[in-house]
C-alpha cells in the first residue's frame, strides 16, 4: 500500500516547495511566448549507486565504487544526450499545450535557439542565457525549463533514475515571475521496479527509457500548470503568428553491446555481467 501511494507523494512534495500558481489572469497578459530548456553545468548524468549502496560490493569484487559510478556514467552519457533530455521536456510540454492563445503565437523555436547561438549544438548552455535576445524576436514573455540534477541513485539494493529541476514563467519587461512549478522525481522512492545498473551497464538504453518515463511525467505535470481554468475571453487573433512547434523528442540510439569479457575479468570500462 505505502509503495503505492509514493508516486502520488512525490509529486505532491514536488509541487508544494516554492510554487507559484499561474493564473489566467497572468496568461491572458501574454502575447508571444518563447520557450527554453536547459540543464546546469554539472548537472548530470550522474550515477550515485555504488557510492551511495554498499549492497553492490560482493557484486563488485575487486572495483571500486567510485571507478564503477564512472563507468556507470559513461553508459549513462552513451543513452541520451544532455540536449535530448532537455529537448523532449521543451517539446513534450509545448505540444499537449491546448492549440489556444498565446500557445498558437510561439515564438519559432529554431529562432530561439538560432538568436542564443544553441542551434545544432550538442550541449545545451550551461548557463542562464541572455533573455534580452529573445526579445529581438517579439516574445513577451519566457517560459523556461531548468534541469538541475539527474542520474541513477540506489537504496538497499534498488535503483532507478531520477530528475530534478524547475519550470517558470516570466515577463521580459520588468523580469516579473508569473509561475514556477519545481520538480524532484525519484524512481526509487516512487517505488518503479528496479533499474538494475549491470544491465544498464549492457544496454544503457535501458536508463533512456527511464529517463523518458520522468520527463513525460514533468511535461504532463507543466501542462496542467499552463492551462489554467479561470481565464477569460480570448483575445483577437494577431496577423503575426509563429510557427507550430511539432518536432518529436527523439532518444538517442543504444551503445553497441560489448563482446562478453573472459570470465572473472573486466574489459575495459565495463561493469560486471548481471545476474542472470
Amino acid at each position: 500500500m505505502t509503495r503505492r501511494i509514493l508516486p502520488f507523494l512525490a509529486l505532491v512534495l514536488a509541487s508544494g516547495c516554492a510554487s507559484q500558481r499561474l493564473t489566467g489572469a497572468d496568461l491572458d497578459q501574454v502575447r508571444r511566448p518563447a520557450f527554453i530548456s536547459r540543464i546546469k553545468d554539472g548537472a548530470g548524468p550522474k550515477s550515485l549507486v555504488f557510492r551511495e549502496d554498499s549492497a553492490y560490493g560482493d557484486k563488485l569484487k575487486k572495483l571500486e565504487p567510485v571507478e564503477a559510478d564512472r563507468r556507470l556514467t559513461v553508459k549513462l552519457l552513451q543513452a541520451v544526450t544532455r540536449f535530448e533530455v532537455s529537448e523532449r521536456l521543451r517539446v513534450n510540454t509545448l505540444t499537449q499545450l491546448p492549440r489556444e492563445f498565446p500557445w498558437t503565437h510561439v515564438v519559432d523555436p529554431a529562432r530561439v535557439a538560432s538568436v542564443l547561438e544553441s542551434f545544432l549544438v550538442e550541449e545545451v548552455p550551461a548557463n542562464a542565457p541572455d533573455y534580452d535576445l529573445v526579445a529581438s524576436l517579439g516574445a513577451d514573455t519566457i517560459v523556461e525549463f531548468v534541469i538541475e540534477d539527474y542520474g541513477m541513485r540506489s537504496d538497499d539494493g534498488h535503483a532507478g533514475a531520477y530528475l530534478r529541476g524547475y519550470g517558470r514563467m516570466f515577463t521580459l519587461d520588468g523580469r516579473t515571475e508569473v509561475w514556477r512549478r519545481p520538480f524532484d522525481l525519484d524512481q526509487v522512492t516512487q517505488g518503479k521496479p528496479h533499474l538494475d545498473p549491470f544491465k544498464v551497464g549492457k544496454n544503457p538504453s535501458l536508463f533512456r527509457d527511464a529517463m523518458t518515463e520522468l520527463l513525460d511525467e514533468v511535461a504532463q505535470l507543466f501542462v496542467k500548470d499552463l492551462t489554467p481554468q479561470d481565464r477569460g475571453a480570448a483575445p483577437p487573433p494577431s496577423r503575426a503568428s509563429a510557427a507550430s512547434d511539432v518536432v518529436p523528442g527523439q532518444a538517442g540510439a543504444p551503445a553497441p553491446e560489448a563482446e562478453k569479457p573472459a570470465e572473472d575479468t573486466l574489459a575495459p570500462g565495463e561493469l560486471p555481467d548481471p545476474d542472470p
